[in-house]
């Protein structure tokens, strides 16, 4: 740090083709080419590339960077915010500002942006000349803009990131950034007001904000990962120096006020103070030191005069410091959002200072959403709540009729021979629709598209196994101290959670299509016959022999056709409403109504957001047009009930006229047969068309499942390797200060030998310089045995020390010189003593 104030540095990035993301969500997301956005897609990446680039300290920067973030937030109703483009960013702050981290998201992106928006402002007011009283103003509102960056970042856009913040990012470094910013800016402030000679009193409570200021921004530091505790350091000195600046000021005041005895204890504590900041002095810059030993000095000087003025003059008696009253305050630094971070609409249309808005004719995001909204919901309430209710009431008719043996009974009796007409009809439609082997076919594509999303479901879940098994692999091999990461459960709760819903999904479908199955195999022969021939069909019919019906029974068997009638009638009446209720929903579509509604958001309040919950109203408004087809299911439901209580009459009166008869016995149950078949054959093709769409609409749920796993098991991958790199570096590092310590020690030996080891052969034998204190060597006669370079080298037999030596088992140490005994000069054995380099070595 070369100045006695902190700027904040800027965050780096990597370049992004935001254009191509776009273009490519619009082709396949939107029904308007890409194409007719060319000007806007280069636009956009011009802005970005004009954003990230301004990373020098000049006031043209504030406005690219404003446009771009103006734009992002336009761009974010249009878009969602994983449009499909990694953003790159290095953190400022902290011990990994080598480590990027990328996201799949443009509030992510909007966050960086502002975090160098508020580093542009702060730098801005560095660069300023603080020595006049203009520059000081300008510092002091660049502060304040920067403060306010920092404060709408962390209480409006990070919260909205929908992931973990940045390590720079979190709440605690951010309110620290925040306060530190404020402490700066009432600090050019109060150096204003000295500048300009404003009274003591003033100066005082400027100077105890400043403290403030400081004094919290510690504190947030100190709870921040990432501050560093060089800042730290110097908050605390600052924390400490404009306490004592305070106090000396008010002491100042106290003087001119003939306060003498508080002037005496408030110099005392601003000394105190100045020597609390001086135990900050290992750590902070050199012109932060000098402030405080100026002010030390200048305050030590002014308490010597004062305390010897009222020791010989004034007599007055001197205030403990916990009787003096506490400084009042006088902020002079907030934290000011710029208006075009606040309220970026003012920035863009016709009025706006950065023009019109990107992708203005592009169909917003939200709108889409909202239109699938309001699908879904009519879907839901036409399928389930009106056709549901219809097919339900038809299904209950159709096993009335199959209990009471209808019309099977009353076809053998009225036509005893040949086929009845119903029946051919019957026939012929099962024939038209290719009879079984539609059915077959339609069981082998649902069994397939089964298949299918059973495949794709796995294949997500063995992307969620396998990043389960590396992980805990990992565990095993680095330990769970060092490899600290969450468990892959708990990192992907939500699609943990999906494996178990989707599973049931399909488990359930599949007795579903069991269940189906069985119905076919059921009913196999009946669809068999009714899929053949007439002649097939007169075979499987027996015919009755011709009976005369009695007035009762032909009076009852009228009326019970009557009835039947009715029940016909009934169900065509009520299919064809089914028909025309599908037809009704198909034909409902809502896009045209809903971006005339967009668009007039988008006219009254041109920069909010459009959310899906701006259109609740114009949905409840619209749904209402399927009222009257909710009450027509209720008067459907109470005309079945009528006709059922009239066809169980009828056909109990007619079973009663019939008692005893038993001549079409055979030929009823044949013919019901063969219609509980044609029944069930329209049920089980009902069954199958569901079965297929609900397993497409699956396809869906499992594809964007299966991404999110494959997804989510690469951003794994690539963590383990980063943190395994991490772990690796930390062991690298670690072995090689190892190394470097085995390196000195090595380096010590080669510059302090203890031996010589080799020597040129033409050359003497240089003896090295002794290490050990000189030991007196006793005196003895000099011993012939000198060895010569040019007569090579020769070993004699073991002495008798080095004998001795090895009987009792000692371990010779070449440093530590065996010592002899009062024997040992005798003739033959080797003497002791210092080596005297002129005699050379001697062996033997």
């Amino acid at each position: 740090m070369n100045s006695n104030i902190l700027f904040l540095p800027f965050r780096r990035t990597h370049s992004a083709q935001l254009s191509t993301a776009i273009k490519q969500y619009i082709s396949t997301k939107y029904d308007q080419h890409p194409d007719m956005f060319t000007q806007d897609l280069e636009t956009i990446d011009r802005m970005r590339t004009e954003a990230v680039t301004t990373l020098e300290p000049h006031v043209s920067g504030t406005k690219k960077i404003q446009a771009y973030a103006a734009q992002l937030v336009w761009i974010g109703g249009k878009f969602p915010i994983d449009i499909g483009i990694d953003f790159t960013w290095y953190p400022a702050l902290g011990f990994n500002t080598q480590r990027p981290e990328s996201q799949n998201s443009l509030r992510f992106e909007h966050a960086n942006i502002l975090y160098n928006l508020a580093a542009l402002y702060s730098q801005l007011a560095v660069t300023l000349n603080r020595t006049t009283s203009e520059g000081l103003k300008s510092a002091n509102n660049y502060f304040c803009q920067a403060a306010g960056v920092i404060l709408y970042l962390k209480n409006e856009v990070v919260p909205d990131l929908r992931s973990t913040p940045p390590e720079d990012m979190d709440a605690m470094t951010l309110s620290c950034i925040e306060q530190l910013l404020l402490a700066q800016a009432q600090e050019c402030f109060w150096s204003k007001a000295v500048k300009d000679g404003m009274k003591d009193g003033i100066i005082a409570k400027l100077a105890a904000k400043v403290s403030d200021f400081y004094d919290q921004a510690a504190e947030y530091g100190t709870k921040s990962e990432t501050i560093s505790t060089e800042w730290i350091h110097h908050m605390t000195a600052k924390h400490h120096h404009f306490a004592a600046a305070a106090q000396y000021r008010a002491a100042c005041d106290c003087l001119e006020k003939r306060k003498y005895g508080e002037e005496v204890a408030r110099l005392r504590d601003s000394v105190a103070c100045v020597n609390e900041a001086l135990k900050e002095s290992r750590w902070i810059n050199k012109l932060v030191l000098g402030d405080l030993n100026g002010l030390k000095m200048r305050v030590t000087e002014d308490l010597k005069r004062a305390e010897k003025d009222n020791d010989i003059i004034y007599l007055v008696p001197v205030p403990a410091k916990s009787e003096l009253k506490t400084l009042d305050r006088a902020g002079m630094a907030s934290a000011r959002v710029p208006k075009e971070i606040s309220e970026p609409s003012s920035t863009l249309g016709d009025r706006g200072v950065f023009g019109q808005p990107l992708f203005a004719k592009l169909v917003p995001h939200s709108v889409h959403i909202a239109a699938s909204i309001y699908a879904e919901r009519r879907d839901r309430i036409v399928n389930a709540s009106i056709i549901g209710e219809l097919e339900e009431s038809t299904s209950k008719l159709r096993d009335l009729l199959r209990s009471l043996n209808l019309p099977g009974s009353l076809q053998a009796l009225e036509k005893p021979l040949g086929l009845p007409p119903s029946l051919i009809s019957h026939a012929e439609e099962i024939r038209q629709q290719d009879g079984l082997h539609r059915l077959r076919r339609s069981i082998y594509e649902v069994e397939k598209l089964r298949a299918n999303d059973r495949a794709t479901y796995e294949e997500g879940v063995n992307f969620l196994r396998s990043e389960a098994s590396e992980d805990d692999r990992a565990k095993l091999k680095h330990g769970t101290d060092r490899w600290t990461r969450k468990h892959s459960q708990e990192a992907a709760d939500r699609l943990y959670l999906q494996i178990g819903e989707i599973d049931g999904y399909l488990k359930s479908a599949s007795s579903s299509d069991e269940l189906v199955v069985g119905k076919l195999t059921d009913f196999e022969p009946e669809l068999q016959i009714l899929g053949g021939t007439n002649r097939d069909l007169e075979e499987f019919v027996p015919n009755s022999r011709g009976v005369t019906m009695p007035p009762k029974v032909q009076k009852e068997a009228s009326r019970l056709r009557s009835v039947l009638g009715e029940v016909n009638r009934l169900e065509t009446r009520r299919k064809k409403k089914i028909e025309s209720l599908r037809e009704k929903a198909k034909a409902d579509d809502i896009n045209t109504v809903i971006l005339a509604e967009a668009a007039r958001i988008e006219r009254d309040y041109p920069m909010q957001k459009i959310e899906p919950i701006h259109f609740e109203d114009l949905f409840e408004k619209r749904l209402r047009r399927y009222d009257d087809d909710r009450i027509m299911v209720a008067d459907e439901r109470e005309e079945q009930d009528y006709i059922s209580t009239q066809l169980q009459e009828a056909n109990s009166a007619f079973a009663n006229v019939r008692k005893g008869d038993t001549s079409t016995r055979e030929r009823e149950q044949a013919l019901q047969k063969l219609e509980n078949a044609y029944t069930k054959h329209k049920e089980i093709i009902a069954n199958l068309e569901t079965g297929r769409k609900f397993y497409n609409d699956l396809a869906t749920i499992v594809n964007r499942f299966r991404d999110a796993c494959k997804s989510f098991a690469y951003q794994r991958r690539v963590e383990a390797k980063q943190i395994e790199s991490d772990l690796s570096t930390a062991m690298l590092s670690l072995d090689l200060s190892k190394n470097h310590d085995l390196h000195d020690q090595k380096q010590r030996e080669i510059l302090h030998p203890q031996y010589k080891t080799t020597a040129p052969a033409n050359e003497p034998l240089a003896a090295p310089t002794p290490t050990r204190a000189p030991v007196v060597p006793p005196s003895a006669s000099p011993n012939p045995a000198m060895w010569s370079p040019e007569v090579g080298i020769k070993f004699g037999g073991m002495t008798a020390g080095s004998a001795a030596s090895q009987s009792t088992g000692a371990r010779h140490d070449p440093a530590y010189p065996i010592t002899r005994s009062a024997n040992a000069n005798q003739v033959g054995q080797p003497r002791g003593g210092q080596w005297d380099p002129s005699r050379g070595l001697r062996f033997g």
